[in-house]
């Protein structure tokens, strides 16, 4: 999230024509998944994490939410989500989480979509939303799965000469450092670790694992979306719902 990729004018208007088309992977197989998985909202104090133009806050403050604290360290993201999501529940604040101060013990409910692949630190943070937590409270967050990060390069879907999709390549699982890629601009930086360096950053910093997720498309996403099948053949999200139990 340092990198703040979204406040590059050129990135941050194709990333919004893409989200502004309701037929792309986070509508039809991200979002329903995170919805899902979200406790019971009523009266709650909720940590949005990384809140993007403000969907997910403001379908949280519709659910119910006491308060909404939606942070991201985007400024064009937040003047999107004031223009497009304000919503008396909702508090906007321009920070990155990695630089964020919380109240110790101030949420029910931290929800974050698709950021912790860009956080450097990943375990700092864990314990940084830990201490924001009341006890028993729930963390939940998507991330990009560790089989589309791993690769460093070359291309991940192999061909045959036709271009036809033979099979996703994985590699270089286990260095789990920084990677760069091209996405509409140069240099977008992004983190990989594996299925258990995710998993075990929360068990390690007082989190118990609830339920874990790799969103798989149903037949109507698919008919709206016909590469989403692929989806059946290598995960793109991983998402882990936890909750706070201990003492890191």
């Amino acid at each position: 999230m340092k990198q703040n990729i979204y406040d590059n004018e050129l990135f941050f208007e194709n990333y919004k024509a893409l989200r502004e088309n309701p037929v792309n992977y986070n509508e039809l197989l991200e979002q329903p998944e995170i919805k899902r998985m979200l406790p019971d909202l009523e009266g709650k104090r909720v940590l949005d994490i990384g809140c993007g133009m403000g969907d997910l806050a403001r379908y949280c403050a519709e659910q119910g939410a006491l308060r909404v604290t939606a942070i991201d360290p985007s400024g064009n993201m937040l003047r999107e989500a004031k223009n497009r999501n304000a919503h008396p529940a909702i508090e906007y604040v321009q920070t990155a989480l990695e630089d964020a101060v919380f109240a110790s013990g101030s949420y029910d409910v931290a929800v974050s979509s698709l950021v912790m692949h860009y956080v450097a630190d990943y375990e700092a943070v864990i314990r940084s939303i830990h201490a924001a937590l009341k006890e028993g409270a729930v963390l939940l967050f998507s991330t990009e799965h560790p089989i589309v990060t791993a690769r460093k390069e070359g291309k991940k879907w192999i061909t045959d000469t036709e271009g036809n999709w033979l099979h996703f390549a994985v590699d270089n699982y286990h260095e789990q450092d920084r990677r760069e890629t091209k996405w509409y601009v140069d240099g977008v930086i992004y983190y990989h670790r594996s299925f258990a360096a995710l998993c075990n950053g929360l068990i390690r910093n007082g989190f118990s694992l609830e339920e874990v997720i790799e969103p798989v498309p149903d037949g109507a996403a698919i008919a709206k979306l016909p590469r989403i099948e692929h989806e059946l053949r290598r995960p793109s999200f991983l998402i882990l719902e936890a909750r706070k139990t201990a003492r890191p």
